[in-house]
């Protein structure tokens, strides 16, 4: 995984600040590719284990359409209000399905850990839910991008 950056070196977060702040924040805006070749672009809930991003995303979307087609995606995680408060990751790569489709609870020991930070994260669930309606994909990136604007105002 690429995580040197050429340009914004200055603003780059660290390995633990990225871990983190990945950790902390709950949506994600994700970026396919539709069939006529423009960008689609939705809002998911994920989980980060520390490798990979979680995305748990309903089966009869048009994104989870897109990404059989194509996997090729781009994810943004984004926070701040101010100019000077922005911060933020972007990963790429290729979206992997994880798990039975759509997700039902079988068991499937690849998907323990992200399930666990999913289900605390955003629901402060020890277990995670199943509705027959979702199921997991798994972006371990390419290439990842940060800035963190609050690192402009230190000496």
């Amino acid at each position: 995984m690429a995580t040197t950056q050429r340009r914004g070196r200055r603003i780059m977060m660290t390995p633990g600040e990225l871990d983190a702040f990945l950790a902390a924040e709950r949506t994600c805006r994700v970026a396919t590719v539709s069939a006529d070749g423009a960008p689609h672009v939705s809002a998911l809930w994920f989980a980060w284990d520390g490798t990979s991003l979680w995305l748990y995303s309903i089966t009869r979307s048009k994104r989870w359409a897109e990404l059989r087609r194509d996997p090729r995606l781009a994810v943004v995680v984004d926070a701040g209000e101010q100019y000077g408060e922005l911060r933020g990751v972007e990963l790429t790569g290729t979206a992997e399905f994880v798990g039975e489709s759509p997700r039902t609870g079988e068991p499937c020991p690849e998907l323990d850990v992200p399930e666990r930070l999913f289900a605390r994260k955003n629901f402060g669930l020890e277990e995670m839910v199943h509705d027959g309606r979702h199921a997991w994909l798994r972006l371990t990136p390419d290439a990842i991008a940060s800035w963190d604007f609050r690192k402009l105002a230190q000496p």
